[in-house]
């Protein structure tokens, strides 16, 4: 079954979207744990390791389990979708870590829900904290390690793809190569567009004249979709999904919704948060590596537009705008909601698409 061949975004349109933050049922847990043991035991031929929760904020289940003196990270995919992503994912990770992205080494991983009524992924564990937790508390200088994340950006582009989108789990067990869904970008970008822009609408999150601009205004440049190749692109760049310190970064995270696509585009998802002086840092990091792409600026706003529809999708379906400041995407730094913020980024992408803001103007 392809359960992502229609899909634009996991969050934002799978089925059960209920599933995108995990929900602690305790009979649910120890189901998990007990089943999750003796996994372990076969996998590791003992029952000497100690298996600890993890402390995961999205859509998966994690644990901590230490053998023999080492320490590995677990994720579980438990979603009633029985999605079996999570082998694409260790197979990009194994790939961009031959080319010098930092990664999570994969020691283990099972999607065919044979043994256990879940996908199961073993890494090692990496100690240390996410950059939002670092930034939150005033422990980060965004400007100083945003080159480094533009450098990784270019680096991880080495990728390329004949087709574009999420990748086939199946043709990749079958033919041992990630071969994406779609045969035109163009037809990836739009995918699920209209419903996107209906259930924002359906939600009094956009007007009717809101979408009836977006619309027109995204037609007048849809000719920047005629991508050659795609690229692979991370598709959930943020700095909850990069391990490091203040200086360092050590681990770029969660590949999961990884993609064949448009080289601008994880540098536009960076804007769905951060400031324009921000970005242009990670532009001049990615122009360390090799240029930027052919009419960047106009891209660099297509895709932020594009981008910031789809993550209003999840924050309004997930009851994101409600959440008090502990919550993960709370930004001490914005003197707005986070509501405002987005429906402000929407409208502001939009603002740019048309050419009257550059990317420095990004507050």
């Amino acid at each position: 079954m392809e359960i992502r061949k229609n899909i634009y975004y996991w969050k934002s349109d799978r089925p059960y979207a209920e599933g995108n933050v995990q929900v602690n049922d305790e009979d649910d847990v120890e189901d998990i744990e007990a089943s999750l043991e003796n996994y372990l035991i076969d996998y590791f031929g003992t029952d000497n390791f100690t298996l600890l929760p993890g402390s995961g904020q999205g859509n998966h289940k994690t644990y901590v389990v230490a053998h023999k003196g080492t320490k590995y990270f677990i994720r579980i995919e438990n979603g009633p979708e029985k999605d079996d992503y999570m082998d694409v994912e260790s197979e990009i990770i194994g790939l961009i870590g031959k080319i010098g992205v930092p990664c999570p080494t994969v020691f283990h991983s099972d999607a065919n829900r044979n043994k256990v009524p879940y996908a199961i992924q073993l890494l090692n564990f990496i100690d240390s904290k996410d950059l939002n937790e670092l930034y939150k508390n005033d422990e980060l200088s965004l400007n100083e390690i945003a080159p480094s994340i533009g450098r990784y950006i270019a680096t991880y582009q080495q990728l390329t793809f004949d087709n574009f989108g999420l990748f086939n789990p199946i043709k990749l067990r079958k033919e041992g190569k990630l071969i994406a869904y779609h045969e035109t970008y163009l037809k990836y970008f739009f995918l699920n567009w209209e419903g996107h822009l209906e259930f924002l609408t359906k939600e009094n999150f956009l007007s009717a004249e809101n979408v009836v601009e977006i619309k027109k205004t995204v037609n007048q440049y849809i000719s920047l979709l005629d991508v050659e190749r795609g690229c692979l692109v991370h598709k959930d760049l943020a700095l909850w999904n990069i391990l490091g310190t203040s200086k360092e970064i050590k681990s770029i995270i969660d590949w999961d919704d990884a993609i064949s696509g448009d080289p601008v585009d994880d540098i536009s998802l960076l804007a769905c948060f951060h400031s324009g002086d921000i970005i242009l840092q990670v532009m001049e990091g990615y122009r360390s590596v090799k240029p930027l792409p052919a009419n960047f600026e106009k891209r660099f706003w297509l895709h932020l537009l594009r981008n910031i529809i789809f993550k209003s999708i999840i924050r309004v379906r997930g009851g994101y705008f409600n959440m008090g400041q502990d919550f993960f995407m709370s930004n001490n730094n914005h003197t707005v909601s986070l509501k405002e913020f987005t429906f402000q980024r929407i409208l502001f992408a939009l603002e740019g698409l048309k050419g009257k803001y550059q990317i420095k103007d990004l507050n």
